[in-house]
């Protein structure tokens, strides 16, 4: 007889975006009539970049004649797309970053889901609470994380790290050492970020302690000061206990292209044991690469042309933040976020749970965005909004809390 994974029936519920999507599917066949905003999921508005498209264009061209067709990509991607995000991601800001440690993908999402399969499910995992969802849910999928508590919102072998404002939502070290530590900076819900300082003691508490830090700079490309770190790579020793994550989703709207890559430095160890050929060989035999066309739009981010259309694009979603942030202070709301990252994070009015709070704006507003509560215990009574929405509705949007 069958059996399946006992580890997913740990899951508590369903996945968070899984839920808002249908409670407002709910609301809808409830009320047809209802204009909804939506500012809940990341998703980009913006079309493509004008010099990214005319590459696809060319791309695709390639690919009816006989002479430029491409089949499966290389195991770690096209040698063009990896010297580029090498040369321009990393060496010009000083990080010791080659293109043999730029593994290509189809999206940063995969690939933070997917690393824990090259480690132990013996290994004990820190994350920052609140989190993005998919740290800990793929742990729990793995048998990583133990026994949930429903009282509290916790898995009983995951390490959380409070970020809150007491802290400015940055985490502490942790006085239980943990094998493996997510990190996401700007982070993703609270839109705060970690300087330099504070990121170095981070890469030498995990080289100290063998820990590695698996680091998600999906938003690196939202940073606007000068002393917050693109890279955890701009930190000595991180080559030897790091692996990041990036992607083009939101830094060049390639949510519907899927886009993204991640890094292992060949000197990063675990046990005595080179982590490069690990990750090589379970990206190899279970992904086939991304698109061609998909690549060469990547490449195309890193032109001239394109650098500074996609950069425009980021200035247009900041410009949108920055509108939802003074917007809810003028209206009384307590906000952060929106300064290096495309996330306002608020504090729900009175004592309105993060869900309440949810309902509230749905149906009083036409307004979604998402509960704090969904990515864990220490979001509770905060919520989200991104400023990925068209500007237009993105002000209608404040309007309509505005007046609530």
């Amino acid at each position: 007889m069958a059996k399946i994974n006992r580890n997913y029936l740990s899951l508590p519920g369903s996945y968070l975006f899984s839920r808002i999507g249908e409670k407002i599917r709910c609301f809808q066949e409830q009320h047809p009539e209802a204009d909804i905003i939506r500012l809940g999921i990341g998703d980009v508005t913006q079309p493509i970049a004008p010099a990214i498209i005319s590459t696809l264009h060319d791309a695709v061209d390639e690919m009816g004649d006989a002479e430029t067709f491409h089949g499966y990509a290389p195991d770690l991607g096209y040698e063009f797309l990896r010297s580029a995000i090498a040369q321009k991601d990393y060496r010009e800001r000083n990080c010791d970053i080659s293109a043999e440690e730029i593994f290509i993908s189809d999206g940063a999402k995969c690939d933070c889901g997917n690393i824990q399969e090259i480690f132990s499910t013996d290994n004990r995992i820190a994350v920052c609470d609140p989190v993005y969802p998919v740290y800990v849910d793929s742990n729990v999928m793995a048998g990583r994380c133990g026994k949930y508590d429903p009282q509290t919102g916790r898995f009983a072998n995951v390490i959380y790290m409070p970020c809150t404002k007491e802290n400015g939502y940055v985490p502490q070290l942790p006085e239980e050492v943990p094998d493996l530590i997510y990190l996401c900076f700007p982070n993703n819900p609270t839109g705060a970020v970690m300087k330099k300082d504070k990121l170095q003691e981070w890469v030498d508490y995990a080289v100290y302690h063998g820990s590695v830090i698996l680091y998600d700079a999906a938003y690196e490309a939202y940073i606007s000061e000068a002393e917050i770190p693109h890279s955890i790579y701009e930190c000595e020793g991180a080559r030897k206990c790091a692996i990041e994550f990036r992607s083009f989703s939101k830094t060049a709207g390639f949510t519907g292209l899927r886009l993204g890559f991640t890094v292992v430095p060949k000197e990063l160890e675990a046990e005595g044991t080179a982590l490069w050929p690990l990750w090589a060989r379970r990206h190899g035999t279970k992904y086939n690469g991304a698109p061609y066309i998909i690549q060469r739009a990547g490449e195309a981010v890193y032109s001239a042309e394109g650098r500074r259309q996609v950069l425009s694009q980021v200035a247009y979603y900041m410009e949108n933040a920055k509108i939802i942030y003074s917007s809810l202070r003028s209206a009384g709301y307590e906000v952060s976020g929106g300064v290096n990252a495309p996330y306002i994070w608020l504090r729900t009015p009175g004592r309105m749970t993060s869900w309440e709070f949810f309902d509230y704006l749905l149906e009083e507003a036409g307004v979604v965005g998402t509960p704090g509560s969904g990515f864990g215990p220490s979001g509770e009574h905060y919520f989200r909004l991104t400023a990925f929405g068209d500007r237009k509705r993105t002000i209608e949007a404040v309007e309509r809390i505005g007046r609530l």
